[in-house]
């Protein structure tokens, strides 16, 4: 039978608040319960302070949800957003003496400018095992992104990397679809998601998790719980560069995704048209401002050929993005034609550097891959040598 909120509430009410004083319910540190397929997804607010220390605390309310009868699932993480609970204020409890001390960054990292965020350098710890995470963004919706996302992943594939895919557009998962993944992710130990696979790409979306028809409707720290489990909570093995699907916009949920995962840079894509291009000047700003370094610009739907005639339109007009790369100093990875074939193979799950790995349209999205590529070990070697150092030539 279906999972009421009410009952997920009232099992919730057994689970005690940090410091055994009352219970995360009476204490207002459930957020707004989201269910769908009978799975239960919210996140507990704690001072971003506590955060690691109260990890038990998360743990202990995904287990008791998990165990109710009909429970298919639960995601739960936790958020340091004050809500107004009374937690804010809590005192903070003495760390015990065997507790390890999180690791100290390194000095490139210390030299770089930090954006202002509360426990910055505790909140953007890496994932094991990752070396690399890269965004793909955009600043509106309809341009394309998940598509690049896609072919540049599997791009960066052909290259001979080790390549994941989280997408993070949590009110439009695509992957699925554009992958042509079914099925439900196997967990082990009862919470660590094993990704899926396929292309030679590990993938987590939400739509793994729910109905392709189910509305998403979630507010900004349900998001960023949410997507925080899809990253931190899933088994991505070793992996050479970790690629994004981020949420079209330059909202709370992406500012603060920006903000709390280590971005090794992210890629914008926009299309020709001025609106187009206004919207991607914010994304570009966004990630300017937390300082996570832009690796280049794409323009998606550049132009359009005509099969029967061979003749060219440029339907949006045609390099605004390259221009607009040029004006704000940012590198231009590539123009990607308005092309049928890109969208037939993507709506049968088969995209294009797949399908047709030896096309024209996949040599443009591997070029993509190769300068992204580059880009990334310009900025590890830029970051290295963020140290102040006597350097002799």
């Amino acid at each position: 039978m279906p999972v009421t909120k009410e009952a997920v509430i009232e099992r919730l009410k057994t689970v005690n608040g940090p410091d055994f004083s009352g219970n995360i319910v009476d204490l207002g540190l459930v957020s707004d319960i989201f269910i769908a397929d009978n799975k239960v997804f919210f996140s507990i607010t704690v001072p971003a302070a506590r955060a690691q220390e109260l990890e038990p605390l998360r743990a202990a309310a995904e287990r008791a949800v998990k165990a109710m009868p009909d429970v298919a699932g639960a995601m739960v993480a936790l958020t340091a957003e004050k809500k107004g609970g009374g937690m804010e204020g809590a005192p903070p409890r003495r760390p015990a003496a065997a507790q390890p001390s999180p690791p100290a960054r390194p000095a490139a990292q210390q030299a770089r400018p930090a954006p202002a965020a509360p426990s910055h350098s505790t909140a953007k710890r890496g994932v094991p095992g990752v070396e690399a995470i890269i965004a793909v963004a955009s600043g509106k919706g309809g341009v394309g992104k998940s598509t690049t996302a896609i072919n540049l992943a599997l791009g960066l594939a052909a290259l001979g990397k080790k390549v994941g895919v989280l997408d993070a557009d949590i009110y439009g998962p695509s992957m699925p679809r554009l992958l042509g993944i079914r099925g439900r992710p196997e967990t082990k130990d009862g919470r660590i998601l094993q990704p899926m696979q396929n292309f030679g790409l590990k993938v987590m979306s939400i739509g793994f998790l729910v109905e392709e028809e189910t509305p998403m409707i979630w507010r900004g720290p349900m998001v960023i719980s949410a997507l925080t489990q899809m990253l931190r909570e899933v088994e991505w093995g070793e992996l050479d560069v970790l690629v994004v699907d981020m949420p079209p916009g330059t909202g709370d949920a992406q500012l603060t995704m920006a903000q709390q995962v280590p971005l090794a840079g992210a890629v914008i894509v926009s299309t020709p048209q001025d609106l187009a291009l206004i919207d991607a000047r914010k994304g570009l700003n966004m990630f300017r401002k937390v300082d996570v370094p832009l690796l280049g610009i794409v323009e998606n739907m550049s132009y359009f050929v005509a099969p029967d005639t061979g003749k060219r339109y440029d339907i949006f007009g045609h390099g605004g993005a390259r221009k607009e790369a040029e004006r704000l100093g940012v590198v231009f990875l590539g123009e990607v034609p308005l092309e049928m074939g890109i969208r037939e193979s993507s709506d049968d799950g088969r995209p294009v550097v797949a399908a047709k790995p030896d096309g024209p349209e996949a040599k443009i999205y591997r070029d993509i891959a190769t300068k992204v590529w580059e880009r990334l070990e310009e900025e590890k070697v830029a970051a290295e040598g963020a140290d102040p150092a006597i350097v002799f030539e």
